[in-house]
C-alpha cells in the first residue's frame, strides 16, 4: 500500500526520545533504552588529524541535512565532520572522558547544559551581546534571559535555541476525536475499554514520564513508595494492555493507520509530521487540557546548541551559531530528513513564508501555542534508575 511504503521510508532517528535520564545515567555512561542513531558518511573518526581542522558537530539529525551542511561549506569554504548522538547522557559522557578535544558544537535537550556540561566546564559561554538579540527574534517563550539557555546563577548564557515542541501520545481521529483525546488525557489509557486497542512506542524515557503522567504523579519531583507503588501499578497495566509494543515508530504509525490500534504513547509531531505531509491527516498528536505536572499534561523538550571547551576550539564555532538561526537555515533545521518540527525562529516572518500550508499542518501549527502553554518543561527525573527497573521488568514480564 501507499502509506507503508510511505512509512517504510522514514529515518528510525529521534531527537527526543532519550530526555530524561538521570545524573547517575550520565556518570555511568549509560542511557536507559538509548537509540543508536545511524550516521552517514560524514562521521569523522576519534582521533582525527588537526590539520584536516574540519568544523566537528555531536549533534542530533536536525543538523546533518545535507541543505544545513553544504550551505555552511558553501558560503565558508570549511568542511563539516559529524557524529550523531546514541544519547544525550551518552554524549555529555563523551566529553567527560576527553572527548572536548574532538568536537567544536554540542547539540542536546534543555536539561544537560545547565546541570551537567557548563558546571563540569565542558562546554563555554557565549557573547550576550552577540546571541540574545537571536533571542529577541524567537518565539515569546524564548524571551532572553531564557531559563534553559542559561547558567543556574543566570548570570552565563550556554547556548542558543532551535527545535522545540511536546511529545505525549497520538491517535486516530477516525476513532478517538481530538477532543476526547485533549479532555480524557492520559487517563484514556487507564480506561478499561482501552485495553487492546493502542500501543506503546517504546521509547523508554519518554514512557516512563508518560507513566508518571498516567498515575497521577509529577515526572519530575521525587517520589514516595506510595507513589512508587502507583507508577508500578499503572505501568504494569498499560504495558499488559497494549496491542503492540515497538521501538519502531514506522510499525506503530502502520497499525494506526491500519486500524490495528486507535492510539499510542508516546508520539507527538516527530513521529507523526511525515505522515500527515502525506495526507494521512487522521495521525493526530494530543497535548491534555490537564495533568498532574503543576497541572500540565503534555511535556516539553527544547533542543540547545553549545560550543565545545575544545582547547583547539574552530575559529567559526560561534560563527556556526549564527548560521543556525538565520531563516533558510532555521526552515532546513525545521524539515530535515523529511521530519517536520518547529522552530524557535519561527516567530520571523521570513521564516513563516517559506512553510507551505501543508508543510504546517504536518506539524500541527495552529496548535503549537495550546500544546506549549499545556505541557511542564521536562528534566531529569529524579527517581529514573528505581522507575526504570520497575518499568523494564514489566516489559519482560509481558513478554
Amino acid at each position: 500500500m501507499d502509506h507503508e511504503k510511505l512509512l517504510k521510508k522514514m529515518l528510525q532517528n529521534d531527537p527526543v526520545r532519550n530526555a530524561g535520564a538521570t545524573r547517575r545515567d550520565v556518570l555511568k555512561g549509560i542511557g536507559a533504552g538509548a537509540l543508536a542513531l545511524g550516521a552517514s558518511a560524514g562521521v569523522m573518526a576519534p582521533g582525527l588529524s588537526s590539520a584536516a581542522r574540519e568544523l566537528r558537530l555531536l549533534t542530533w539529525d536536525g543538523y546533518v541535512d545535507p541543505r544545513v551542511l553544504d550551505g555552511y561549506t558553501e558560503a565558508s569554504g570549511t568542511a563539516i565532520k559529524y557524529e550523531l548522538h546514541t544519547s544525550d547522557p551518552d554524549s555529555v559522557n563523551k566529553l567527560r572522558a576527553g572527548e572536548t578535544k574532538i568536537w567544536d558544537i554540542i547539540n542536546l535537550n534543555n536539561p544537560w547544559a545547565r546541570q551537567i556540561m557548563w558546571p563540569e566546564n565542558l562546554i563555554v559561554e557565549l557573547e550576550r551581546g552577540r546571541f540574545e538579540p537571536y533571542f529577541d527574534k524567537m518565539l515569546p517563550m524564548f524571551k532572553p534571559p531564557y531559563k534553559w539557555s542559561m547558567s543556574l546563577d543566570n548570570e552565563h548564557l550556554l547556548g542558543v535555541c532551535q527545535r522545540v515542541d511536546t511529545f505525549d501520545f497520538v491517535v486516530n481521529t477516525d476513532v478517538i476525536s481530538q477532543s476526547t483525546g485533549k479532555k480524557e488525557g492520559w487517563d484514556l489509557f487507564n480506561n478499561a475499554d482501552m485495553s487492546g486497542r493502542y500501543g506503546i512506542l517504546a521509547y523508554d524515557n519518554w514512557n516512563i514520564m508518560h507513566m508518571c503522567m498516567g498515575a497521577g504523579l509529577h515526572p519530575f519531583k521525587t517520589k514516595t513508595d506510595d507513589q512508587v507503588a502507583k507508577f508500578e501499578e499503572t505501568a504494569r497495566r498499560w504495558i499488559n494492555g497494549a496491542k503492540l509494543i515497538s521501538d519502531d515508530f514506522v510499525a506503530i504509525n502502520l497499525a494506526l493507520i491500519n486500524g490495528e490500534i486507535d492510539a499510542y504513547i508516546s508520539g507527538g509531531t516527530y513521529s507523526v509530521s511525515a505522515a500527515r505531509l502525506d495526507g494521512i491527516s487522521n495521525l493526530y498528536h494530543v497535548v491534555p487540557e490537564s495533568g498532574p505536572a503543576d497541572g500540565k499534561g503534555g511535556i516539553n523538550w527544547i533542543e540547545l546548541n553549545s560550543v565545545v571547551n575544545n582547547p583547539d576550539l574552530h575559529p567559526e564555532a560561534f560563527d556556526w551559531l549564527e548560521y543556525i538561526l538565520q531563516p533558510e537555515t532555521s526552515y532546513w533545521v525545521a524539515t530535515a530528513g523529511g521530519f517536520l518540527l518547529p522552530v524557535g525562529q519561527m516567530s520571523q516572518p521570513e521564516l513563516i513564508s517559506k512553510f507551505s500550508k501543508e508543510e504546517l499542518n504536518s506539524f500541527q501549527w495552529d496548535e503549537f501555542d495550546y500544546r506549549i502553554s499545556h505541557a511542564v518543561e521536562y528534566d531529569v527525573v529524579p527517581d529514573y534508575n528505581r522507575l526504570y527497573d520497575i518499568y523494564t521488568a514489566a516489559l519482560r514480564e509481558k513478554s
